[in-house]
């Protein structure tokens, strides 16, 4: 199992300087990460840094509550896509998923989608599955692969709780077939957890533990036999 090519190397603190932006841009080159994923302000300057290398440049929209307007989620994802993103993580908008209003979560999902595509870019979706029923989590990944996304996410990584196995599994059955991945993200700080994530069916990984995990993994029991 190559792990790293799993890994969006993650800082989203709001307090992340400069330094560790580029440090963490560093870090995704040296193990090869799928991407690094930053905050809307970080885009540029990590676009330019990973010019010329395989390492996208991740970013988030609504984030971390997902209650802004859709208006606001496409300003944003435009924005990005422009300063050199080619991965938008967007969050729901949890209280309209609840409120029955598939409508709208579905057409902010859409509008999105549709951005990203026109750029070459691809669309995550955070459900942010820990504010959820399991019957909410189903429906919220049905509905993303109606809106054409494509993937499926866990968590923001700032909401009451983080991937866990169960909801991996959970997503995963969900749109089977689709074509979709699934991004576990939140809490994911090991090599073990991390593995335990793939094996549930994850095919993404968002992690700001990157560099223990892919560590790690040269050392763990099992990993010549993967």
């Amino acid at each position: 199992m190559d792990i790293a090519r799993y890994i969006d190397h993650t800082l989203l603190k709001p307090e992340a300087t400069e330094k560790q932006i580029r440090a963490l841009c560093e870090e995704a080159k040296i193990h090869s990460f799928a991407a690094v994923c930053v905050n809307p302000c970080h885009v540029k300057l990590c676009a330019q840094l990973l010019d010329g290398t395989p390492v996208k440049v991740c970013t988030v929209a609504g984030f971390p509550l997902g209650a802004s307007l859709t208006e606001t989620k496409a300003l944003e994802a435009r924005s990005a896509l422009r300063d050199g993103a080619r991965e938008i993580d967007m969050v729901i908008n949890v209280g309209a998923l609840k409120d029955g209003n598939d409508e709208l979560v579905r057409h902010d999902i859409e509008v999105l989608a549709d951005i990203c595509h026109k750029n070459s870019a691809i669309l995550k979706v955070i459900i942010e599955a820990a504010l959820l029923t399991d019957e909410e989590k189903a429906h919220a990944c049905r509905l993303a692969r109606q809106a054409s996304a494509d993937f499926v996410k866990t968590s923001t990584g700032f909401g009451p709780g983080g991937a866990s196995v169960h909801d991996v599994q959970l997503m995963s059955d969900t749109v089977k077939g689709s074509g979709m991945g699934v991004k576990a993200a939140g809490g994911i700080r090991s090599f073990d957890e991390a593995r335990k994530m793939i094996d549930a069916g994850a095919t993404r990984i968002g992690t700001s533990s990157g560099v223990n995990i892919v560590q790690e993994a040269r050392n763990f029991p099992s990993q010549s036999g993967s």
